[in-house]
């Protein structure tokens, strides 16, 4: 064994831990007051209305609502919150109207099939014993003839 440790090399040191950035809530996602939206080196994206900055640019939410990017004219990304009041409206404002005339016609169709698929059923089993009756008789003839 040696006497003496082994001398490091200025070549080693090199696993530093991977620092998580990116971005952690996407455009037309919820977020919570206080929610990190990305995290960057320098600002990549530039905080808009409702959005906040951290010392090392960090992008987080001042209120709760919907994440949205966009880019204006001098061509960065800008990030925002639209306010939940402002979303829910949205969602709203266009309701879909139900057909009532669909109904009473989808009964009609569902019954006029119950009948159409009980006739076939009604043939089938009616030819059933007809064919064991002509396979019975056709055994039997062979049998006489021999």
């Amino acid at each position: 064994m040696a006497h003496k440790k082994g001398a490091g090399s200025s070549r080693n040191g090199r696993e530093s831990h991977s620092k998580r950035l990116g971005i952690k809530i996407f455009g037309g996602q919820a977020a919570i007051a206080g929610n990190i939206i990305v995290r960057q080196r320098g600002t990549k994206h530039h905080p808009d209305k409702h959005v906040g900055i951290g010392k090392d640019h960090t992008l987080f939410a001042l209120i709760d609502g919907t994440v949205f990017f966009r880019k204006k004219s001098d061509d960065k990304s800008y990030v925002s919150i639209i306010p939940r009041e402002v979303s829910v409206v949205l969602e709203d404002a266009a309701p879909v109207k139900a057909k009532k005339v669909a109904a009473p016609k989808a009964v009609a169709v569902a019954t006029e099939e119950a009948e159409v698929a009980a006739k076939p059923a009604a043939k089938k089993a009616a030819a059933k014993p007809a064919a064991k009756k002509a396979a019975a008789d056709e055994s039997a003839a062979p049998s006489t003839e021999a």
